[in-house]
Parts: C-alpha cells; sequence; structure tokens
C-alpha cells in the first residue's frame, strides 16, 4: 500500500489521458450503443470489482430500461501493476439461465479476464454475454477477447483514475492519467 506522500506525488507526476468532458460523452454514447442494442432483452448487468464500479455508476443511470443488477469479483492484479493468476471471489447470485447478460468493465488489457467470465456465464446457461469496457489498451498484441462495446482506446501504459488504481489509490479520480513515460518511450 502506498503512503499518502506516495499517491499524492504519482499524481503530479502522471499524464493526464482523458478529461472528465470526454469521459462524460463516451458514458452517453455508450449507453446509446447498449440502449439500440439491449432494450427489448431485460438483462443482466454485471459490473466487475472493483475496477467496474465507477463506470457502472455512471453508466447504469444512463440505460433507460428495465434490468437486473449484480456483480463479479475477480482479480488477476491483487494490487500490482501486472496480472497474475485469476482469483474468483464473487459470482453472481441470480440464475442465469436464458438470460442476455452484459457485463460491465474498467479496462480490456489483455483480454483473459473478461474471457474467463464470458467462459463461465455461458456455462452457467445465459442465453447471450455482451461486454462493455470503458478502455480498451492497446497492448501491441492480438488479445483472446473483444468487447462489444468500447469507450476509449488507450496507449500501452499504466493507467489509472475512474475506477482504475494505482497501487489499490486513485480509483476515485474522475479522469483517466498514465503513470510518466520512460525516457526513450
Amino acid at each position: 500500500m502506498l503512503t499518502r506522500e506516495q499517491a499524492e506525488q504519482i499524481l503530479l507526476t502522471a499524464d493526464l489521458i482523458y478529461s472528465p468532458e470526454t469521459i462524460e460523452k463516451t458514458v452517453q454514447r455508450l449507453a446509446d450503443e447498449i440502449t439500440e442494442t439491449l432494450s427489448e432483452q431485460y438483462p443482466l448487468v454485471l459490473c466487475v470489482m472493483k475496477g467496474g464500479v465507477v463506470f457502472a455508476g455512471h453508466l447504469l443511470p444512463k440505460l433507460s430500461f428495465p434490468m437486473n443488477f449484480d456483480y463479479v469479483q475477480v482479480s488477476r492484479y491483487h494490487n500490482k501493476t501486472s496480472g497474475g493468476e485469476t482469483n474468483w471471489m464473487v459470482f453472481p447470485q441470480d440464475d442465469l439461465r436464458d438470460r442476455a447478460v452484459l457485463v460491465i468493465d474498467d479496462i480490456l488489457d489483455e483480454g483473459i479476464t473478461l474471457d474467463e467470465i464470458r467462459n463461465k456465464v455461458l456455462a452457467c446457461g445465459a442465453q447471450s454475454f455482451y461486454s462493455a469496457v470503458l478502455v480498451d489498451k492497446e497492448i501491441g498484441k492480438t488479445k483472446s477477447f473483444h468487447a462489444d462495446f468500447v469507450g476509449l482506446t488507450l496507449p500501452n501504459r499504466y493507467v489509472f483514475g475512474f475506477g482504475m488504481d494505482i497501487h489499490g489509490a486513485w480509483r476515485n479520480l474522475p479522469a483517466i492519467y498514465a503513470l510518466q513515460s520512460e525516457p526513450g518511450m
């Protein structure tokens, strides 16, 4: 865990990638796209905790159709800057059989976590699976998963803010920042 001073120093030296205004416009665009696709299906919406909670909190009030809401908690990062083994902590209590399921997450990095969520949701009998991510990171290689609804594209840098953390801090920022680039990048 970071000290307060370390967290403040990270933010002071970070690069702003997307402003709050850009994010708000993007969330509205995604809400419009999701509404067009899912408004007649009465979906079960699952938020991927913890990162997806800020995005879901902004997106859900903009979806003007009935839905059920639950969450999944699965982690590969464990407050680190690189992914490891998948750890399932919470799976939804709602019956997924014959449901359209929309999963909301903050970031599509390699796609491993969302691919595992999709496989588990479909194995539980969901009729269909959709995914919405606020940001898709350009990692320079083929991903195992592609989201149905994508807000913004990110450079291949470590980012934080708007639900994404840096060593457990700064999920609460209204904008998205990246750690300062290394010289020569």
